[in-house]
């Protein structure tokens, strides 16, 4: 299936295994006027359609990870940040917020391998990932009311998701920067590792991950975004529907097989 095209982003395939990579380093991965929106939408949207994907790793090249909005756009009221208040809240609404609806929909896991600072909706995005693992240069900030703002992109439902309330609402309340020490401390981070061992590092995890059955890997990620929002019957009668499906996958039949048989699996996504 043909990769998606891209502005400021880029998009490996390899393995099951895509590696989107933010590569604008002179605004330090901004998610505003860079064109990275789309690309982040537009690849979630994507993966959803192609089964050969099974894991999808998310970083960022250069400096940063991703520094959010652009503050000299801020500062001029450009782009997003200009117009009236109506126009702020469309600009919104049909800009940055569809990156958590999307990575909310997207049927794939989520790696976030975190090279350096994640800032405001940087830090938003991080938390909108499945998984984090960050390298010993990252850090981590919920700076929007250091600006005057607040996080508009809905970090404050992610990150207290992450985090629990006291710790979130204390990093969006003081705006103060955390280390990845920190991060890993609270459950913020997975792992730390030196910044050369970050990509092998989130490698190694999404090839665990890609080596699963395919159709069941999916069914359990959805399964994992539905529990957070549906209460405990209705989530099990989901449960139940998903599970007569894997029932009936050659996949499962494969699985049980190959572990009675001490081997590893060969999945078709069937």
């Amino acid at each position: 299936m043909q990769l998606p095209e891209l502005s400021g982003a880029s998009l490996e395939l390899d393995g099951g295994i895509g590696t989107l990579t933010l590569r604008r380093d002179d605004v330090r991965n901004a998610l505003t006027g860079t064109g990275l929106v789309d690309d982040i939408v537009r690849t979630a949207e994507w993966a959803n359609g192609c089964p050969d994907i099974a894991v999808l790793v998310l970083t960022g090249e250069g400096r940063a990870f991703c520094s959010g909005g652009n503050l000299k756009e801020m500062r001029q009221r450009q782009g997003i940040f200009g117009g009236t208040p109506l126009d702020i809240q469309d600009s919104y609404r049909r800009g940055i917020q569809r990156i958590p609806l999307a990575l909310q929909r997207i049927e794939i896991p989520v790696i976030a391998a975190v090279n350096g600072p994640a800032i405001g909706a940087g830090f938003d995005l991080a938390c909108m990932c499945d998984l984090r693992i960050g390298s010993t240069e990252a850090s981590f900030a919920e700076s929007f009311l250091n600006l005057g703002i607040i996080p508009g992109d809905g970090g404050a439902w992610f990150l207290q998701r992450l985090v629990g309330y006291q710790r979130a609402a204390e990093l969006a309340l003081t705006g103060r920067r955390i280390d990845a020490g920190e991060a890993l401390a609270i459950g913020l981070l997975l792992e730390v590792v030196e910044p050369s061992a970050l990509l092998p590092r989130a490698m190694e995890l999404a090839a665990r991950i890609a080596s699963q059955p395919p159709r069941a890997l999916r069914l359990t990620k959805r399964l994992l975004g539905a529990a957070r929002r549906m209460e405990l019957p209705e989530f099990l009668d989901l449960c139940a529907s998903f599970q007569g499906m894997a029932h009936h996958t050659d996949d499962h039949e494969e699985a049980v097989t190959a572990l009675l048989e001490k081997r590893p699996g060969r999945y078709a996504g069937r």
